[in-house]
């Protein structure tokens, strides 16, 4: 337990530094310096932003290898901010450590751990209770902390609040703890975290206040709430609604097939209202570090005898099935012909889950090339910015030059930015999960 610590530490504190900076201030955390626990697609660019509103920042890993690459600078990010992190090697101010005894020297402490599922699609917390619990244990008397991690309801107060009472550390007295969900979308130049909203909810007022100045730098403006648990929601509301967005379109593409239908020229054509309808379009499934995880947060928290929630059962099925559908749908051209999978030479175009990034966490197409694989066909993938992955214990190598081989079946996954798609004209069958591709002769993923 935390002995003498003086009774309002951290509201005196956050308090002085809220009246003494000031909106205009181009580096309104000049002085204060901040400890990112987790330097992942979230800690990396928040520890930059920091960086760039005047803080000294201590990234912390447990990862030696990812602080490495962060050094090298061989990490996944906007090219203005791989500019920015190369800046921080003069300045000094971003210290990289895999030492936890760093964090009592810290203002504040932003925690952005990765909270992914397990095969069986039930909440992995264990990297976010370490983390919280390592935090906990070496918090002192005026620190702000601020959790950003997406998980379950309740989280802040249970991983945070109620440990750090047991040592003796109150919040809104002793200490400031807040909820400021990640608003992170990797490889997205037009929606950058600087010019998007950020929401707050504070155990208190003044845990809300002292983040929201804190954060305001890494976001174009915050949006503050009541308390922890509505901003904790608010984070899943909004990958819930993506999840059976998406779920949904492809369902719906499923129809403009059968129908005769070209569902992006649908897609686009409703979204010529101006209100009422966004568009969401048709692919491969969800991949990534939100879509196929964050659901079930909410799906395992709800109670079997409580409010039930089918149709983001019935989406979230829907969009684990969907890579069966895609090798089902390459199964049906190939055997159409006479080709049939068994032997079949395809590629899957394309590997992460989604274009500008290297990142396979989720990605539909480690499954799709188990599944080809399983059916016997000689499945290959090309991806500019993955040059090695594993599926199902097999090491793959992306194909350098696929334009030079013979394929039986090209499938569309992933197109990043740059990719030259002009050779599939001489594919004799391309299979375009997203709907996109018109400058090939393809076959519509029904």
């Amino acid at each position: 337990m935390v002995r003498g610590a003086d009774a309002g530490a951290a509201v005196a504190r956050w308090t002085d530094r809220l009246c003494g900076g000031g909106d205009d201030d181009a580096t309104p955390l000049l002085g204060l310096t901040v400890a990112v626990v987790g330097l992942g697609y979230v800690g990396l660019p928040t520890a930059l932003g920091l960086l760039d509103a005047g803080a000294t920042v201590l990234g912390v890993d447990i990862s030696e290898q990812r602080l490495t690459d962060i050094r090298n600078g061989d990490v996944d990010l906007l090219p203005a901010q791989h500019a920015a992190l190369a800046c921080t090697e003069s300045t000094g101010a971003f210290l990289l450590t895999s030492d936890v005894d760093t964090l009592p020297g810290a203002d504040a402490v932003i925690i952005c751990v990765p909270t992914p599922v397990t095969e069986d699609h039930r909440p992995d917390l264990r990297a976010l209770r370490a983390a919280c619990a390592t935090v906990v244990e070496r918090a002192v008397p005026g620190q702000l902390i601020v959790l950003t991690s997406t998980s379950h309801v309740g989280t802040t107060r249970e991983l945070l609040l109620a440990p750090l009472a047991e040592r003796g550390l109150t919040a809104e007295r002793d200490v400031l703890v807040a909820f400021a969900p990640e608003r992170i979308d990797p490889g997205n130049e037009h929606h950058t975290p600087e010019n998007t909203p950020r929401i707050v909810g504070g155990a208190g007022p003044a845990a809300t206040r002292a983040a929201a100045f804190l954060l305001r730098a890494t976001a174009s403006r915050i949006h503050e709430v009541s308390d922890p648990e509505t901003a904790e929601m608010a984070k899943l509301w909004e990958n819930i609604f993506r999840a059976v967005n998406i779920a949904l379109a492809n369902e719906l593409s499923e129809a403009c097939a059968h129908l005769g239908v070209a569902p992006v020229q649908v897609i686009e054509a409703a979204a010529t209202k101006p209100y009422g309808f966004m568009p969401f379009y048709p692919g491969p499934g969800a991949g990534g570090h939100c879509i196929p995880c964050d659901p079930y947060y909410l799906l395992h928290q709800l109670p079997p005898d409580g409010p039930a929630a089918p149709v983001l059962s019935s989406a979230m099925t829907a969009l684990r099935e969907r890579p069966a559908q895609i090798a089902g749908r390459a199964e049906e051209l190939l055997r159409a012909d006479g080709t049939g999978l068994p032997g079949a030479r395809v590629l899957v175009l394309g590997a992460a889950y989604k274009p500008g990034v290297s990142d396979m966490r989720e990605s539909p197409a480690l499954r799709l090339l188990g599944l080809l694989a399983d059916g016997g066909a000689e499945a290959h993938y090309t991806d500019s910015h993955v040059p090695l992955l594993t599926v199902d214990g097999r090491e793959l190598t992306s194909v350098p030059e696929p334009h030079e081989e013979h394929w039986d079946l090209v499938i569309v996954h992933t197109v990043h930015p740059g990719d030259d798609l002009g050779w599939l004209a001489a594919v004799p069958r391309v299979l375009d999960t997203r709907h996109r591709i018109r400058s090939a002769p393809c076959a519509p993923l029904r």
